[in-house]
């Protein structure tokens, strides 16, 4: 969407806040031998109690409320039965709507003990995501964003995840701008609009380049030899700086 009236930016930035305290809060909740259930029961518990509905359930019928994804899963796990264990890295994606108004963030924890590859991995990825946002820029090419994250990625010798890419959001879950990419396509002549509301969020891996789709029909994964994270925000494109819908409380 383009944000037109500050009607809108409240109702963003309401919804935008609820998603990112309900992410911390379940990193927060991450405990070996709690199943993604489990976790996922907390974060349903948090959206209920502040008015807002699931949008991967609302829009797909996802069966779960968020989407939890555990080491070579890079996104769209279903919760379920799965145990999470020491060491695991666990990745959650948290998306709503509330009153017309969609928000969505992620973000990737590391359960202890963790190790370099997995910390390097993880802020090499938040290093991608700042990259990108300092170029979000209205006036400015759109594949700026891909060209960030692929040169944070290059220089920590990462990889990225080539076809999962970030989109529009904010009256629907996925909108125009529809899937932009995480490295530099110069066929891209869009350009970021004054008012546009996006997220960015690289994905980068330890070696895979591509995700495939699972038989349960959602989790999307790699090679179990692989590890990816993942950082989302949702944000509202102006000419300078982006404002950040999904800035989390301190909680």
């Amino acid at each position: 969407m383009t944000l037109e009236t500050e009607n809108d930016l409240e109702g963003l930035r309401r919804i935008g806040k609820i998603v990112a305290n309900c992410l911390q809060i379940m990193g927060k909740s991450i405990e070996p031998g709690m199943t993604t259930k489990e976790l996922d029961d907390i974060g349903e518990r948090y959206l209920q109690n502040h008015g807002a509905q699931s949008a991967p359930r609302l829009v797909y019928n996802f069966p779960g409320t968020t989407c939890i994804s555990i080491n070579n899963e890079v996104a769209h796990g279903i919760p379920g039965s799965r145990v999470v264990l020491a060491g695991d890295m666990v990745n959650i994606d948290v998306s709503a709507a509330m009153d017309g108004y969609f928000g969505d963030t992620g973000g990737s924890f590391i359960v202890p003990p963790e190790n370099k590859v997995k910390r390097h991995l993880c802020d090499s990825t938040r290093r991608a995501l700042e990259a990108a946002m300092l170029v979000a820029r209205a006036g400015q090419p759109l594949n700026g964003i891909g060209r960030a994250i692929e040169t944070v990625a290059a220089h920590h010798k990462l990889t990225i995840i080539r076809n999962l890419g970030s989109h529009g959001v904010g009256r629907a879950l996925h909108e125009a701008p529809e899937f932009i990419a995480p490295y530099y396509d110069p066929k891209d002549k869009r350009m970021l609009k004054e008012g546009m509301v996006i997220t960015i969020e690289p994905f980068l891996s330890t070696g895979a380049t591509h995700v495939d789709e699972s038989n349960d029909g959602w989790t999307l994964f790699t090679k179990p030899k692989f590890l990816s994270a993942q950082y989302e925000h949702t944000m509202v494109i102006t000419k300078g700086a982006p404002l950040l819908m999904t800035q989390a409380d301190a909680v």
